[in-house]
Formats: C-alpha cells, structure tokens, sequence
C-alpha cells in the first residue's frame, strides 16, 4: 500500500523546483496522489477494510488542502499542477 522509496525519488525529482527539494507542496501532492492510487487499487479487491479506508480520506484531505493552499498562493501553479498529476477540478 505504501510507495517504495524508488518511486518516492523519481516523484520528489520529477515534481522538485529545485534540488534537494522534498517539501514544496508540488512534490507533496504528487507523493500523496501516488499513495492514493495505490490505496484505491488496494480497496478493489479488499472491499470491507474501512480501516485503511479512513487513512484514504484523511490524504485525501491532506492534498485537497494542500492544494488549496497551491490554488490561494497562485493560481497558474495550481492550474499547471492539475494538469501535471491530472486530477479534476
């Protein structure tokens, strides 16, 4: 269900806006919208587990504000990060 620290690198360089960047909330989108695919692929076959259900909806939280926060800040940076990842909205 967790990301391997593989593709946790390739995601931190592939959305980073400088080097050795790990927080901009870009790269925390990106790291938190990769775990949200996996969960949503774990709850395909794993129907009834509400406990790892609730942890969804808590990053689905977490990057919905994130993004918010991407979207009050600048707006052509919340569009071009949409884009980038494509989620709706």
């Amino acid at each position: 269900m967790s990301i391997t620290a593989e593709r946790k690198a390739k995601l931190i360089k592939e959305y980073a806006q400088k080097s050795g960047d790990t927080g901009s909330p870009e790269v925390q989108v990106a790291i938190l919208s990769e775990r949200i695919s996996n969960l949503t692929e774990h709850f395909k076959d794993h129907k009834k587990d509400n406990h790892s259900r609730r942890g969804l909806l808590k990053l689905v939280s977490q990057r919905r504000q994130l993004l918010d926060y991407v979207k009050r800040t600048d707006e052509k940076r919340y569009q071009a990060l949409i884009d980038r990842l494509g989620l709706r909205r």
